[in-house]
């Protein structure tokens, strides 16, 4: 009688064996596109500083609208918030709903995520708009995920697993309070046998470095596409190592990862193709996306932000550091200086803010940094003063608060507040990356190069 039952269950778990393999076997090969980006670093449009400039999700959602949803996975390695502030938080919103509106799967979590902590991470993925995932980002307390380890998506009829991590590796000053990061080994070690019951595929988004991303495809066979990810520049083409594809890319949403790969069987995915686009200027953006930049920007204006309070600003000051020159405008530069002020009025430093203004940016606070004098100082510009106040980029950007150096003279006193020499650090604090052209020391100071005023 035992070995007749046995004889049965053989016999049972042999037909699925084979009903299983003539189902995959009558599973048509599909082809299968996967476009992704990283570090987006909170670029709903291009900056807008002058024209030419690449990037923007505006212009990503253009260049998505052209493939298919039914055969095409849109994905997101990590970084898309660029800070922790409140502002960057309500902007992170916006950024979510674009990508839904943009049909994406999954967004993976990075390092500037990271930066928040875990009572803003637990709001936000109660209120999130689409799947976030991040499968080794833990509350230190309980030792539980805050989001998703993965989730499975059918696409023509296979069954594809996408999975999120972050290197371990952060610096342990930036990484929010109230988390922990678990080893991504250790985390894909347990999980792994899970997701590949119920995944025809394994694609990880793996926010880490390219020889992280190699270790891992060396350790785990289950993985079929590995996305990174945190690199200094998008990959040069596709790599394999192990059984995995690997790509990645980054470069603040001027760049668009995409791979195409046929799946025939489960675990069995060849390439077919591979790119990472750059994101031009040629590309138009999509009205959709640039509608919801707008909507940031109106939210951010009517909301108290924390940088509208000078007494929090003094809180990032040394304690019982106290400086000693305050910002008083170009106009009491002028006065004794009026040789280098018709310089500077003849430059585009002069109507800096009326960019801001021409865009709607003039209350976002990502922006008016580089367009108004000492922004994010106790004594410098404040939303609050609008156009009436230490706008445009002014004396002070260059040389440094001026109060003291024009009371001494004012007063007849010896003066002993001088400024020091300028250097290219002075001017890449705003020229640079997608905030400038290719910026070069000797093309750009003789536009704005003067000299010390005569003696009186």
């Amino acid at each position: 009688m035992i070995r007749t039952s046995i004889a049965i269950i053989l016999g049972l778990i042999a037909a699925f064996a084979i009903w299983r393999l003539r189902g995959d076997r009558e599973r048509p090969a599909q082809d299968l596109n996967i476009a992704f980006t990283c570090d987006v670093h909170g670029r709903l449009v291009p900056c807008g500083c002058f024209s030419g400039q690449m990037g923007g999700l505006t212009r990503i959602g253009s260049i998505l609208e052209e493939l298919s949803p039914e055969d095409t996975l849109k994905l997101d390695d990590g970084n898309v918030i660029e800070g922790p502030a409140d502002y960057q938080r309500i902007q992170y919103r916006y950024l979510l709903q674009a990508f839904q509106k943009m049909g994406y799967d999954a967004v993976n979590l990075g390092y500037d995520e990271a930066r928040l902590d875990v009572v803003q991470l637990r709001e936000l993925s109660t209120h999130a708009t689409l799947p976030l995932l991040s499968a080794n980002l833990l509350d230190r307390n309980t030792g539980a995920p805050i989001f998703p380890a993965y989730r499975v998506v059918q696409k023509r009829g296979w069954r594809i697993a996408l999975v999120g991590v972050m290197d371990e590796h952060i610096p342990a000053d930036t990484l929010g309070a109230g988390l922990s990061l678990e080893p991504m080994s250790a985390t894909l070690s347990r999980i792994l046998p899970e997701v590949r019951k119920q995944a025809d595929a394994v694609i990880l988004l793996a926010f880490a470095d390219e020889a992280a991303l190699h270790r891992l495809a060396r350790e785990f066979y289950e993985l079929q596409v590995i996305l990174g990810g945190n690199v200094s520049q998008p990959a040069q083409h596709l790599e394999r190592e192990n059984r995995s594809l690997i790509l990645y890319t980054t470069n603040q949403s001027r760049a668009l990862g995409t791979l195409s790969v046929t799946i025939s069987a489960p675990g069995k995915l060849s390439a077919k193709s591979s790119d990472v686009m750059l994101v031009s200027d040629k590309i138009p953006e999509s009205p959709e996306i640039r509608k919801l930049a707008g909507q940031y920007r109106d939210e951010v204006r009517r909301t108290k932000l924390s940088i509208d309070d000078p007494a929090h600003l003094q809180d990032d000051l040394v304690p019982g550091v106290k400086s000693a020159a305050t910002y008083v405008g170009s106009q009491s530069c002028a006065v004794c200086h009026a040789g280098a002020a018709r310089v500077w009025e003849a430059t585009g430093h002069s109507h800096a803010f009326q960019a801001l203004l021409g865009a709607g940016a003039d209350a976002d606070p990502n922006c008016i940094g580089c367009h108004t004098v000492g922004f994010g100082t106790p004594s410098g510009y404040r939303r609050e003063f609008g156009q009436s106040w230490l706008t445009d980029v002014g004396c002070e950007n260059c040389h440094g608060p001026g109060s003291v150096h024009v009371a001494q003279h004012q007063a007849g006193k010896e003066v002993t507040s001088h400024f020091r020499k300028l250097g290219p650090g002075d001017c890449q604090k705003c020229h640079h990356g997608e905030f400038s052209r290719p910026f070069e020391w000797k093309a750009f100071w003789p536009a704005i190069s003067h000299t010390k005023e005569p003696r009186k």
